[in-house]
């Protein structure tokens, strides 16, 4: 689609040159349109740059959402799932994530705003898969707020050092970067309860606490 294309090579031109370094006839040339044509699909440059961070921020959220409903996946199989989406998303859009980073200081009051209540809510999803799964006792108790600014961070890297052309494909390296996002916060296998809730949490404090009477008795 050629608003798809126009999209792309906005991005691109916004990451590598900045939004305010941009100007819609370069836009319009990196499409092969005339400048007439492109004001077909969007109006401004102002209005481009709105739609891009809008649907960026706006689909990370609603993808994550949509795997925190699912009846069917325990905590470590959400976390999974979320950051294989996270790191295909930036893989397979690494520009926009790009441009979003550098335009930041560019945006409207309303963007930003808007732009900053989505990276909310990204971060609001993955803190309550995290806490979900410290309450059933698959994670290792941990500030979630720390933990799941770590795990955006790290896939958030991923568009300025992955190459599509490169060793791995996308798939590959989105795997791995899940079952190293599941390993940084898991619980010992071992360690993990059969049941879930405030008494399988006190089980575990409870093994914590004879331990550490062990080892100060040596």
């Amino acid at each position: 689609m050629v608003e798809n294309e126009i999209f792309e090579h906005a991005a691109r031109l916004f990451a590598e040159r900045g939004f305010a370094s941009t100007n819609l006839q370069e836009i319009a040339d990196a499409v092969g349109l005339t400048r007439p044509a492109l004001y077909y699909y969007v109006k401004s440059k102002d209005e481009l740059l709105a739609r891009l961070v809008s649907s960026t921020t706006g689909d990370a959220t609603a993808e994550l959402r949509k795997i925190n409903r699912r009846a069917d996946l325990d905590p470590t199989e959400k976390l999974r799932a979320i950051a294989r989406a996270s790191v295909l998303r930036q893989a397979h859009h690494p520009a926009r994530f790009q441009m979003i980073i550098r335009s930041e200081a560019d945006l409207p009051a309303e963007l930003s705003k808007s732009h900053e209540a989505g990276r909310r809510a990204v971060l609001n999803e993955l803190a309550k898969v995290l806490d979900s799964g410290i309450r059933s006792g698959h994670f290792r108790p941990q500030d979630t707020q720390v933990a799941a600014l770590t795990l955006i961070g790290m896939w958030n890297w991923m568009p300025w050092w992955y190459r599509p052309d490169g060793r791995l494909s996308a798939d590959a390296v989105a795997d791995q970067m899940a079952d190293m996002a599941v390993a940084a916060v898991a619980q010992h296998s071992q360690r993990i309860p059969e049941t879930a809730g405030p008494k399988a949490a006190l089980a575990l404090l409870r093994q914590d606490l004879d331990l550490l009477d062990r080892l100060i008795g040596e």
